[in-house]
């Protein structure tokens, strides 16, 4: 099993979240988050003073799937979450041992799908 976790743009959730769900993904887990990566922040101007910001709004989006599911997952999140600019966003992919379905006691692939 791995558990996928990609940095989006706020605005892409939908678009994401329908297109996992499309191949059978069941369960997301979605945390607002702010960062920068190469970008840096940027400058916005309130009430005519000009200020950085430079932890960007985004979403962290988590996926727990089994390894057959892996690349077609990552490929759909990297289609989908893409704008074609900086500050798209990253897929990380980790190793999970195990998991858990707390309500049945079912664990491994089993708990997932």
């Amino acid at each position: 099993m791995k558990k996928v976790e990609a940095i989006i743009k706020p605005f892409k959730l939908e678009e994401v979240k329908d297109a996992l769900s499309s191949v059978g993904v069941t369960g997301v887990t979605v945390t607002e988050v702010k960062g920068f990566g190469r970008q840096k922040g940027h400058k916005e101007m309130y009430r005519g003073a000009e200020y950085v910001v430079e932890f960007l709004p985004k979403l962290k989006i988590e996926v727990v799937i089994t390894d057959e599911k892996l690349r077609q997952v990552m490929e759909i999140i990297q289609k989908t979450a893409s704008t074609g600019r900086i500050g798209d966003g990253k897929i990380f992919v980790i190793p999970v041992e195990n998991a858990v379905r707390i309500r049945t006691g079912e664990e491994g692939a089993t708990a997932v799908e």
